[in-house]
């Protein structure tokens, strides 16, 4: 391609618009010629007309700045010059993203108003050339009740990209757009809120009841962007509470959304509702238990009400009763039910756990993928001493891990329940011995027998298994220096190592102090100890924000 990159010089000119923008950002990937590149480029935008074309040449100043340090004032000159009267603002909007990216020191003082002003404008005209466009076609009709603007949408992009770090200044270019009179505008908002809160930390309040305000939008392409959104943030969605309950008490058709050959799912406003733990999601959530087919995940949403649950506690105990035993989706359906009955404390449901327990056949896989919930579930109703003949039973099965330590916290038996774990802490799959680790740690003192294979897992080996070792030699031992080493090293190398280790943390007392530079660090992160690149999960919000909830009480009692 380098070898024959003269060709891309003629073709930046060339007659079709659509070759001269391909033509740009080639001529800067191809020809190794900047000085020449440069001055191609130069006499290109002066000559362009087409609003696309003067895009991509000001995405190949950017490329052409980045990818030549040498030669980059020239083109970071041009995108100075771009930026300012006369030209357009979408134009200008373009080359200050691209400033952002290579030059930032060139960037003006009122960077984030003036890109606000420059979006509103960019709009404005888009909005005459639509009303001036004639006829009112199929087309025209179409694109009212879809709008898109991907351009507009690709230098806003651009700009929040190179921010990076700099939430306030993001939150106040969101704001911006989010009340931008244009629905085009807010939607593309809306899309763009969800990276910056995935990604980083910040004071959310604001752009939150934004999105709250777009769910009484006539579009449903803006109100269900905002709902989608809104249901990843978990309790930082509480300011959008009263627009998600207006939104749930006027459409109880969305109360479900029922996807093409499958079960219906819990719909995005009363998910968003639940997940915020306010009480004014249980009537809605009570009339689909009550129904002839409530959403199968319905149990893990009620989990986030926590005790405001509790009436929904008899319907739920009905349901699970109901699971049939025999079905390859016993699990599928028990596991959310579950996750509610331990949010609600249900201990009326124990009749109902020890039918999941024991009522099954041996040997389906519905059984023994539910019963590690149920035998958690018994533990922490305090019901595990009823179930204490079954447990024992399970000792020798691959739910001993869990079954020993519900006996524990039943009876505190440590003769019956540390040989089983201590089998099991010298099982090859690293996950057991893990599991292992984490209920030895239950035991405490009771578990020095322990101790030797504890300091040798902790030692070397997945960090998710040296910390959990960790962890339980402090539990048990109370002896600090093996413990925190492998906390500080595990904290930096592997972030999903770190809930666990500040939970250890907090009952370390001032004996956690020589890590509490690392502690501090994380408060003052701008970036989610979850985000990875090109990926997320749906409770990297939550699980972030529980993290920085711990740190706080770790420090508080330092």
């Amino acid at each position: 391609m380098c070898a024959g990159a003269g060709v891309f010089a003629a073709l930046v000119g060339d007659p079709d618009p659509a070759v001269r923008r391909a033509a740009a950002g080639a001529l800067v990937r191809f020809l190794e010629e900047p000085p020449r590149v440069l001055a191609l480029l130069r006499q290109r935008l002066r000559a362009e007309r087409e609003g696309c074309v003067l895009l991509a040449l000001t995405e190949a100043l950017g490329l052409f700045a980045h990818r030549y340090p040498a030669h980059a004032d020239g083109a970071l000159d041009l995108l100075a010059e771009q930026s300012a009267p006369p030209y357009a603002p979408g134009l200008r909007l373009a080359a200050l993203g691209q400033l952002a990216l290579r030059a930032p020191g060139r960037l003006p003082a009122d960077l984030v108003p003036a890109a606000v002003q420059l979006l509103q404008q960019r709009s404005a005209q888009r909005l005459r050339r639509q009303e001036q466009a004639g006829t009112d076609t199929l087309v025209r009709r179409i694109r009212r009740l879809r709008p898109s603007d991907e351009q507009g949408a690709m230098l806003l992009r651009t700009l929040h990209s190179a921010l990076g770090d700099r939430v306030d200044d993001r939150i106040a270019l969101l704001t911006g757009q989010l009340t931008s009179p244009d629905p085009v505008d807010r939607c593309n908002a809306v899309w763009m809120s969800a990276g910056l809160f995935r990604g980083w930390r910040g004071a959310y309040d604001g752009p939150v009841r934004l999105l709250g305000a777009q769910l009484g939008s006539e579009q449903d392409r803006l109100r269900d962007a905002a709902v989608s959104v809104l249901a990843e943030l978990f309790a930082l969605a509480a300011p959008a509470a009263d627009d998600l309950h207006a939104l749930v008490a006027a459409r109880p058709d969305l109360w479900t959304h029922r996807w093409e050959r499958s079960s219906p799912t819990l719909g995005g406003p009363l998910k968003a509702l639940a997940r915020t733990g306010d009480p004014r999601a249980v009537p809605p959530l009570a009339q689909l238990l009550a129904g002839p087919s409530a959403p199968v995940g319905l149990g893990c949403e009620v989990a986030h009400l926590g005790r405001a649950a509790a009436p929904l506690a008899p319907a739920v105990r009905h349901r699970l009763g109901r699971v049939p035993l025999d079905s390859p989706t016993a699990a599928r359906l028990a596991a959310p039910l579950l996750t509610a009955v331990r949010a609600v404390r249900d201990r009326h449901a124990v009749p109902e756990l020890f039918r999941l327990l024991s009522g099954a056949p041996d040997g389906l896989g519905a059984r023994d993928a539910v019963v590690g919930q149920v035998i958690e579930t018994l533990a922490e109703l305090g019901a595990a001493a009823e179930a204490a003949p079954l447990l024992r039973g399970l000792l020798r099965t691959r739910h001993a891990v869990t079954a020993a330590g519900a006996l524990w916290s039943a009876d505190g038996d440590a003769g019956a329940v540390l040989p089983v774990l201590l089998r099991e802490l010298a099982q090859p799959d690293p996950l057991v011995r893990a599991s292992a680790a984490r209920q030895l740690a239950g035991l405490g003192p009771a578990a020095r027998g322990a101790l030797p294979e504890l300091r040798r897992l902790a030692g070397a080996g997945p960090l998710r298994e040296r910390v959990p070792a960790a962890c339980a030699l402090w539990r048990i031992a109370g002896d600090p220096d093996p413990v925190l080493p492998v906390f500080r090293y595990a904290w930096t190398a592997d972030p999903r190592t770190r809930a666990p280790i500040a939970r250890c943390l907090a009952t370390m007392g001032p004996a956690a102090a020589p890590l509490h530079d690392l502690l501090v660090t994380e408060l003052t992160d701008p970036r989610r100890h979850t985000a990875q690149q090109g990926a997320y999960g749906h409770r990297d919000i939550p699980d972030d924000e529980e993290l920085l909830w711990m740190c706080r009480g770790v420090l508080a009692g330092l």
